[in-house]
């Protein structure tokens, strides 16, 4: 293996092609062996938050007789169908959600890639403390997409199967927009929990400060609440559920970026 120091920008390019190959082949893998579990995938996966069984609405429901609403927030029913209405759109549906199958199980090693390029750039008292950097950022990664399959999901599938203009309007949802809804969901729920990672670099590298960030947290807040707003329901108790642990996110990002400042001040 070159050293770093001798490199030139074309070998840096090089090395990051590599580090792509790799990448890309692992979601490939994974993702084939997805393909082969469609009934799994999406008999019980895709289509369980469309189940008035499904886990997360016999919570509310327990929540809601907990706090003496009786079943007021339970579901009674999902009016709504999904439909393929393509030649094409079961395979599509079926291929690129194997993909995404792909992608979110091979998530440590793709960070794994990612950081064998870029260590070779740190010093080692900056590899040290960076160590842990694929575990959090694993665990974040995966408690993101968990919140947004098992709340975000169903509170969206929820609203918007149940939403009507018109007793004379019957819900056809097709396949890709109900497969779009959900991927939207989980990936976007999974990349936002990296926030504090992406405040810990952000710190390292000069471009964040724990004032800044504290300065500007009301600011902070009003982003907050339009990410909500996207990728929730418009209704505002599916917003506020989601904003909450986003709020706890960026409190938690203050307080890693206020230890990264103190120790880079040392």
């Amino acid at each position: 293996m070159k050293d770093p120091n001798q490199m030139s920008f074309l070998d840096h390019l090089e090395e990051l092609r590599w580090h792509l190959i790799r990448s890309v082949v692992s979601i490939i893998i994974v993702g084939s062996l997805a393909f082969l579990f469609k009934d799994f995938i999406f008999d019980t996966l895709l289509f369980g938050p469309k189940n008035i069984n499904f886990i997360t609405y016999r919570w509310f429901c327990n929540i809601s007789e907990i706090l003496g609403q009786g079943n007021s927030f339970c579901i009674q029913e999902m009016p709504f169908r999904i439909q393929s209405r393509t030649m094409a759109g079961q395979f599509s549906a079926h291929l690129w959600t194997s993909i995404l199958a792909g992608f979110i199980v091979s998530f440590p090693y793709v960070l794994y890639e990612l950081w064998k390029f870029i260590s070779p750039g740190l010093n080692n008292y900056e590899r040290k403390n960076a160590r842990g950097f694929i575990l959090i950022a694993s665990l974040l990664f995966f408690t993101g997409v968990l919140f947004g399959y098992f709340i975000i999901t169903p509170l969206s599938i929820n609203f918007l199967g149940n939403y009507s203009v018109s007793d004379e309007v019957f819900n056809d949802f097709d396949l890709a927009s109900y497969i779009s809804l959900l991927r939207a969901s989980v990936l976007a729920s999974g990349l936002i929990f990296e926030l504090p990672i992406i405040i810990y670099f952000f710190t390292k590298i000069g471009i964040v400060t724990p004032k800044f960030l504290k300065s500007n947290r009301k600011f902070a807040l009003v982003i907050l609440l339009s990410l909500s707003a996207i990728i929730t329901p418009p209704d505002i108790a599916s917003q506020i559920i989601v904003c909450i642990p986003l709020l706890i996110l960026y409190e938690v990002s203050i307080f890693i970026s206020r230890i990264v400042y103190k120790k880079q001040e040392k």
